[in-house]
């Protein structure tokens, strides 16, 4: 599977498509007040990168990283279209995210996820490449359907 990633305008009828989808998806596992996933206009806005993966002409999945600081970059919207889970989709644009992350002098990423079930591939996902649980960061305050991790670069 020869898979591209790019840094996406969010102009693209596919990745809007998605980005609603994951924030759709969102909202119907987990209360408004607990979600924090961006709809398109927010991840176009100043400070925030969006990554599209692609396989040949077809969407794949997207990530995003948002910065907090000089140092410090939260990732948001990490979401694979189904047809392509478990084919190292999300892995790539992860380490992709990091890579690029490093190369901007970001010294720590951030993200929240879910802490439900549903959400344990992403956090088992984060874990393996080097993220752990932590407090939550600002904006965010404790919330039991979330989970806060970090690691450094």
């Amino acid at each position: 599977m020869p898979l591209t990633i790019h840094v996406d305008d969010l102009t693209g009828d596919a990745t809007r498509a998605l980005v609603a989808a994951h924030l759709a998806g969102m909202l119907e596992n987990t209360p408004a007040e607990s979600v924090h996933a961006l709809d398109a206009d927010r991840l176009a806005a100043d400070g925030v990168t969006v990554w599209s993966a692609w396989v040949d002409d077809e969407l794949a999945g997207i990530g995003a990283c948002k910065d907090i600081d000089h140092d410090r970059a939260e990732l948001k919207s990490m979401r694979v279209v189904e047809a392509h889970l478990g084919q190292g989709v999300g892995r790539a644009i992860l380490r992709h995210i990091m890579e690029d992350a490093k190369e901007r002098g970001i010294r720590s990423l951030w993200l929240e996820t879910g802490s439900t079930d549903d959400f344990l591939p992403a956090r088992r996902l984060y874990a393996s490449e080097g993220f752990e649980e932590c407090p939550p960061f600002p904006p965010y305050a404790p919330d039991p359907l979330s989970t806060f991790m970090t690691r450094e670069l």
